[in-house]
């Protein structure tokens, strides 16, 4: 029998970070995708943050979306060189490999124990980019840590998209009440973005049904560490109830 260790946490501080402590023992970090942080914030928010604390970090959009992306607007710290055409998109570009290390070491500080990485709806995995895709996870290692959360097209062509994951080793990072992972690791990560139309409904709160239908599929996962992260409007209350349940 796998013992199992259930992460419950949210996307992002929805109260003080404080007493966020207090309530979870994890978050995913959502600023390190819109731009680089700082070294000082990420030794802060470790020092901080109890011995125990995990944090998961969501990777920085110069690797997972292109130049014309709207978000690419938000950036102020990073310094994207070279060939901006080069970047985004999970190509294994000198570009998108330094930006990795550089990314590696500004949030080192932290110890991260899991990197998400979130493409865009439009990112469609073909013949063409599915070798590259497999060669830039292979390229960054940490297989173990790193998981994938595709979107949209990405889905169009499910065998090419269940290549990557069994080639390079990653966990595929799913919301479970819309997507089962295409391979099982010893880690699972859920990212839940509500119920509804479309691929989010951040606006929903999740019903008691629901969370015991969530709970129904963590227990009966064959991994040993599963992360569960609300990411909706009401996710602090959602994500205490989840908790409360799984007691």
């Amino acid at each position: 029998m796998i013992m199992m260790e259930i992460l419950v946490g949210t996307c992002g501080f929805p109260t003080s970070r404080s007493k966020y402590y207090s309530l979870f023992k994890v978050v995913e970090l959502q600023e390190t995708f819109y731009d680089f942080p700082t070294q000082e914030k990420m030794s802060n928010l470790r020092r901080e943050a109890p011995a125990d604390f995990q944090f998961a970090v969501k990777v920085f959009q110069g690797l997972t979306h292109t130049s014309d992306s709207p978000t690419w607007r938000k950036m102020k710290r990073a310094r994207l060189t070279g060939n901006l055409s080069n970047y985004g998109l999970l190509r294994p570009t000198r570009e998108n490999l330094e930006l990795w290390d550089e990314f590696l070491n500004v949030v080192k500080p932290l110890n991260p124990s899991f990197y998400v990485f979130q493409t865009p709806p439009s990112m469609r995995i073909t013949e063409d980019n599915v070798r590259d895709v497999i060669e830039f996870f292979r390229s960054i290692g940490n297989s173990d840590k790193v998981g994938w959360e595709p979107r949209g097209s990405s889905y169009d062509n499910p065998g090419l998209l269940r290549r990557v994951f069994e080639e390079a080793g990653i966990v595929h990072v799913i919301d479970p009440f819309r997507r089962n992972a295409l391979v099982t690791r010893d880690t699972a990560y859920f990212r839940l973005h509500g119920i509804g139309k479309g691929e989010v409904n951040y606006s929903y709160k999740y019903t008691d049904s629901d969370l015991q239908q969530l709970r129904n599929v963590v227990m009966n996962l064959n991994s040993s560490v599963v992360f569960v992260m609300f990411n909706n409007v009401h996710m602090l209350n959602d994500a205490l109830r989840f908790k409360e349940l799984l007691r």
